[in-house]
This record gives structure tokens, C-alpha cells and sequence, in this order.
């Protein structure tokens, strides 16, 4: 055993805003099984995570649901726990940045920041929503392009003309919370110095904390040249209002990774541990992050920045993992496949899916796709067909033969390669290569099959004389399914634990593996197979909710908001004039330079027109090939930048993911008139 480690983990801490999906759980599954094989080896290893609960974002949605934001965050946070738990994600400490750690944290770190020279301040204008009496992120601000003209484009981009310009610029811009007309206000911000960091951070991102790819990215970002980063933002505001400063308040991104140190704090004050031992700056513990590629900038800039400046140590490692695709494509909740935990824990075991995510993860930042007939497949084969059938092919006869195993290694060079291979497995377990180390595995449960399928046991029972025989054999098919067990344990905590129970002793990796006689209990099965109509069910009722969420729901805050003001009202007679037919999707395409809109080629029942849609954020060009959709048909022909748009095609819901093309009735057929 190697010398005693002391490490602190976390995850990348989810937004209280909303359920944890399929996508999320590949950071907390991977993180959990590293854990688990950290503590399985001897180590004091502490796992650490929060909800991250501050922002507009949370203000709005409570204002909304008609609840307080503390009422809100306290309502996710159970969920998020539960969801968790469901998976087998063994935090040890689940907080939330709105904490009393976390404000004083903040508070600590922002005023060495400011005592060390890298706190800056300055009068900016911003858009100000005089109706709601808040100023508007660009996201919260809607109006036409001030260089194509087009209408309805948010406030930082066109995407039409691919113009990027500030909200200010924007032609007739309104609120998308309240509907009002924005007026340019000014205010005092307060920046964080990040370019004073430049050489500190080329350095650092070199010094083999971060996998290759991302200091190659980084690299071009610190190359064109860093901007100081605004870290407050104005009331209203769900948050932590900065010391001195009346109606300012910290930016979310400034106290969501402290919230790890909070958290942590936690921990300590719980269980007796020394806080300052693992975060002062020349510790010889480890701290690792695991996050997704999305918020690299975050934990690989402005945080490691911040601890330099505040005296605090720096990540050993910043473990970056890639998006997750169902069936190759997008989440997508029309098809069933943007998938929330607590809907897969309705229909599947957990441990399916934490196995199924070791099977692909890797140690670099590629995209990990889930493919539900390859899910169903695998499961099945490796751990039913291959690791339980190893234990319950053996286990009775070893009971029938008084249940103690044999001290005899009937094939010692077959055990060999199970002694030989822990090191290995162990190594790739380190280096978050979980897809090899499954590989690994799974060929030492192909040698133990064959083993035991060629020695046959059943029919040696048969036979006078061979009780000895058949026990050396069984005795050897136990341990090799010990072995593996010991090896899937930090993929599969549930099942080790019932196998544990079976081989009356616990299973971890303190001593090195060695062969074991003695008692076992009655062996009980492990694992069913998954069923395909499961998953099928799983998929259907993710539809259903996506449906009935859609249908629900008030509008997020991402898009326009219920209480928008209705546009002037128009006769019956205009109404009857607009021409609505259903249209057979022919072709859909990526439009270069365009951030959010889609290509697509329409048959109307013979003829074809050809309609730029602003769906790119829902839809990938794949998904939407073959189906049938609503559109526009009399609507007159608008000269964009990338063509003529022939037309529009109806989709409905708050925007980003959530829109949703309107399908006609079953049945219908191109060209047909819906009204």
C-alpha cells in the first residue's frame, strides 16, 4: 500500500434552477466511482459539492412560481439530493452557496482581492428595464438588428446577419421580462484584474493540472489577450450584497467555486478535520475539480487567479469531461431523450447507468454518447451474462460441498492473471481512464466463463468420486468473481455491497488481492436483466413530461415572459387570410455564420420552398429530416443575408432547448391546409 494521501474532491456545483438530467450525472458519476476508488485504497478523501443558488435567473423563476428565492433554492436542493442519493453519489458534504460559510468566504477572498490591487471600478451603461426596475442582461433584452433590420434578435447578436453590437444599439429594443422599452442607465461595477494574472496563469495552465487539449485552448485565450472580468452586478438581485457597497452584490460566478471551500467548511466543522491544512497555499494535500468543458474559463482563469491573489492554494488538477449525446444526437425532449434522473430511476437500476458511463469515460474532454440499444446490450452482457453468471454458476456447489471454499487453486496460472492485473486496473482507475479499466475487467470475466464452462462442474457432480474436484473448481470460480467485485466496486457500490454479503467479508484494495478459502453464505441474485420495454417506457414518459411541461409552464426567463404586453389586436378577416398547411421536412442544414438559425427544405405536397428557422438551439439538421410540421404558407418572401426565407414554420415554447415544432394531426399529408 503507498503512503497515505489526503484529498479533496468536488464537482462542478449545479444550478438551483431546475431537476438533474442524464447530462449532468456523467460529471457526478464519473467524480463518484474516482472517489469511491480513493477511499477503497486507504485514502482520506473528502467529496464536496453545493448548489449553486444566486443569480437573476433564481430571482425571476421564484418571482414566477410565486415563492420567495429562498423557498426556491430550498425546494431544488431537495430534489438535487434525492436525485443524487437515487445514484449512489457519496458526497460528503452537499451544501449551497447561499450559506453563512459561503458569505464570509466571499467576503474574505473579495477584500484581499481588493487589498492586493486587483479590485477595479468604473461607470458603465446598461440597458434598464424602468417597468421592473432591474437592469437587463443581454439575454433578457429583445429588438431589431441595427444592421440587417430584422426584427426580434437579442441583444448581443443577430441571427440573421451574424452582427454582434451591444444591447444599446439594438432598434426598438424591449424587455423580454416585462415588455417595456429599456433606457441606458449608469452604474458603478467593480472588476476583478485578470489581465495582471497573464504570466502567472501561462505557467500555471502549463504545469500539467489540466489535460493537454484544454491549456491548447486556453492557450489561444491567453494568447489574443484577457479582459478584466465585471464580478458585481445591481439590485435586484439573489445574492451576497458586497461589504460597503449599498445595492451591489457579488456575480454569481464570483462565490459559486468558493462555494467549495463553504462546503468544505462544513465538513470540517462536522467531522473534526482542519480546514486550513487543505487550502493553505503551500499544502501537501491535493485538491481536484471535476467539471464540464462549458465552464473551463471559470475554474481555469478566474478561479486559480483569485487564490493566487487571495493566499490560497491552487487545484492539482482540473479533470475537464465532455457533453452527453443520446443515440448520437442532442437531448432532446421531443424524442424522449432529455432524460431527468428521477424518470430514469422510475424505470432503471442506477447502477445500469454508472456502469454503462465507466464503459465510455475517458480521460479527455470527448463527448460521451449514450446509446440506449448499445445501453441495453451491455448491461446485459457484461455484468448479468458475464460477472454475476460467474458467482451463480459456482456458488451452489461450493454450498452443497458444506460451504467453505477450497484453499486448493485448481488453475494457478488463471488466477495469476487476475493477481497481475490489479495494478493495472488500479493505474487506469487513477487516470480516469474507466473505459479501459472496464475492458480490463471484462476480459478477466471472459477468461473465468471459459475457464468454467470447460471444466464443466455440473456434469463433473454427476460423477462419483469428483468431489474434490468440483469444490477446487468452484472455490476458484468464487474468487475470480471476488476479484472483479473488488474491481467494480467503485462502479458498482449497491451490488458489491449485496456481494458482500454473499462472500461474508468486505471487499476494498488496502492489501493486494490475494485467494481466500473459507465460508460463504447463500448466494442471492445480484442483477436482473434490463428489458427494452423499460426503456422504452422511460423514453415515453420523458416525452409526456416534456409535453405537459410545455403545456404548463408560465415562459422562462431566457424568452418572453407571460405578462408581455399582446400586440394590437387584428379582425377575423386578417386571421382567415393566413394560410396554414403541413409540410414534409425534405432536407435540414447547418447555415454557416448563423448562430441559431436552420436551413430547411419543405414539400407541400409537390412544391418546394425553402425557410430559414431560428431552431438550431433545439434541433440538430438530423432529427428533424422526414417529419411532418405546420407552416406559414401565403407569408410574403423575406430577403435574409443567407437566402430568401419562403415561408415560416410554427414552433412554440420559452426558447434555447425548449422549442417545439408544431406537428399536425396523424395522417396528414404535405400540402394539406390545417385551417
Amino acid at each position: 500500500m503507498s503512503q497515505r494521501r489526503k484529498i479533496l474532491v468536488t464537482s462542478a456545483l449545479p444550478y438551483a434552477n431546475g431537476p438533474i438530467h442524464l447530462g449532468h450525472l456523467v460529471e457526478y458519476i464519473q467524480t463518484d466511482i474516482w472517489v469511491r476508488f480513493q477511499k477503497l485504497r486507504g485514502h482520506d478523501c473528502h467529496y464536496v459539492c453545493a448548489d449553486d443558488a444566486h443569480g437573476t435567473a433564481i430571482m425571476l423563476k421564484a418571482e414566477q412560481l410565486g415563492i420567495t428565492a429562498e423557498e426556491q433554492i430550498a425546494n431544488v436542493k431537495a430534489d438535487h439530493e434525492k436525485d443524487f442519493a437515487g445514484f449512489h453519489i457519496g458526497f460528503d458534504n452537499y451544501g449551497s452557496t447561499h450559506s453563512e460559510e459561503n458569505r464570509q468566504y466571499s467576503e474574505m477572498i473579495y477584500q484581499r482581492l481588493q487589498e492586493n490591487g486587483h479590485i477595479a471600478s468604473r461607470t458603465i451603461t446598461q440597458a434598464y428595464d424602468p417597468e421592473k426596475e432591474l437592469f437587463l442582461a443581454d439575454r433578457y433584452i429583445k429588438g431589431t438588428c441595427p444592421k440587417c433590420k430584422a426584427e426580434d434578435q437579442y441583444g448581443d447578436n443577430c441571427e440573421v446577419c451574424s452582427a454582434t453590437y451591444s444591447p444599446t444599439e439594438l432598434i426598438n429594443p424591449k424587455s423580454a421580462i416585462s415588455g417595456a422599452t429599456p433606457i441606458a442607465k449608469d452604474s458603478e461595477h467593480f472588476f476583478f484584474k485578470l489581465p495582471e494574472f497573464s504570466d502567472f496563469l501561462k505557467e500555471w495552465t502549463r504545469s500539467g493540472t489540466l489535460q493537454n487539449e484544454v491549456a491548447n485552448k486556453l492557450a489561444e485565450w491567453l494568447d489574443a489577450g484577457l479582459q478584466e472580468w465585471d464580478i458585481s452586478r445591481d439590485a435586484p438581485y439573489f445574492g451576497f450584497e458586497i461589504p460597503g457597497q449599498k445595492g451591489k452584490y457579488f456575480y454569481v460566478w464570483l462565490d459559486a467555486p468558493i462555494g467549495y471551500m463553504a462546503s468544505f467548511k462544513t465538513l470540517c466543522d462536522r467531522e473534526g478535520l482542519d480546514w486550513d491544512e487543505y487550502w493553505k497555499p503551500d499544502s501537501e494535500t491535493e485538491l481536484y475539480h471535476f467539471i464540464g468543458k462549458d465552464i473551463v474559463n471559470f475554474h481555469a482563469l478566474f478561479w486559480p487567479s483569485m487564490l493566487h491573489s487571495a493566499g490560497f492554494r491552487k487545484p492539482s488538477g482540473v479533470n475537464v469531461h465532455g457533453f452527453l449525446t443520446v443515440d448520437g444526437k442532442k437531448m432532446s425532449k421531443s424524442r424522449g431523450t432529455f432524460i431527468n434522473a428521477a424518470a430514469y430511476l422510475n424505470h432503471l437500476d442506477p447502477e445500469y447507468l454508472r456502469y454503462y458511463f465507466a464503459a465510455k469515460l475517458t480521460a479527455s474532454v470527448d463527448d460521451l454518447d449514450l446509446n440506449l440499444e448499445d445501453f441495453v446490450q451491455r448491461v446485459n452482457t457484461d455484468l448479468v451474462n458475464k460477472v454475476v453468471n460467474i458467482a451463480s454458476r459456482t456458488a451452489s456447489f461450493v454450498k452443497k460441498a458444506g460451504g467453505e471454499m477450497s484453499a486448493n487453486i485448481e488453475n494457478a496460472e488463471l488466477w495469476q492473471q487476475f493477481l497481475d492485473a490489479e495494478n493495472l486496473i488500479a493505474e487506469l482507475y487513477e487516470q480516469r481512464e474507466y473505459s479501459k479499466a472496464m475492458r480490463e475487467i471484462m476480459t478477466l470475466a471472459d477468461a473465468a466463463n471459459e475457464y468454467i464452462q470447460a471444466q464443466a462442474p455440473w456434469s463433473l457432480a454427476k460423477q462419483e468420486g469428483n468431489e474434490q474436484k468440483v469444490l477446487d473448481i468452484c472455490s476458484l470460480g468464487v474468487n475470480m468473481f471476488r476479484a472483479l467485485m473488488r474491481f467494480l466496486k467503485p462502479v458498482l457500490p449497491a451490488t458489491a455491497e449485496k456481494a458482500e454479503l454473499f462472500l461474508d467479508e468486505t471487499l476494498n484494495w488496502q492489501e493486494p488481492l490475494a485467494y481466500r478459502a473459507g465460508a460463504i453464505n447463500k448466494f442471492k441474485p445480484l442483477m436482473t436483466r434490463i428489458e427494452s420495454d423499460k426503456v422504452a417506457a422511460m423514453v415515453e414518459d420523458s416525452k409526456q413530461a416534456a409535453a405537459e411541461a410545455m403545456q404548463a409552464a408560465k415562459p422562462a426567463a431566457t424568452g418572453p415572459l407571460a405578462d408581455e404586453p399582446i400586440a394590437d389586436e387584428i379582425n377575423f378577416d386578417d386571421f382567415a387570410k393566413v394560410d396554414l398547411r403541413v409540410a414534409l421536412i425534405k432536407q435540414a442544414e447547418h447555415v454557416d455564420g448563423a448562430k441559431k438559425l436552420l436551413k430547411l427544405t419543405l414539400d407541400l405536397g409537390g412544391e418546394t420552398r425553402q425557410v430559414f428557422s431560428g431552431i438550431k438551439s433545439a434541433y440538430a439538421p438530423e432529427d428533424l429530416e422526414g417529419k411532418l410540421t405546420v407552416m406559414v404558407a401565403n407569408l410574403a418572401p423575406r430577403k435574409m443575408k443567407f437566402g430568401l426565407s419562403e415561408g415560416m414554420v410554427l414552433a412554440a415554447g420559452p426558447g434555447d432547448k425548449e422549442i417545439y415544432l408544431l406537428e399536425p394531426h396523424s395522417g396528414a399529408q404535405p400540402g394539406q391546409r390545417v385551417m
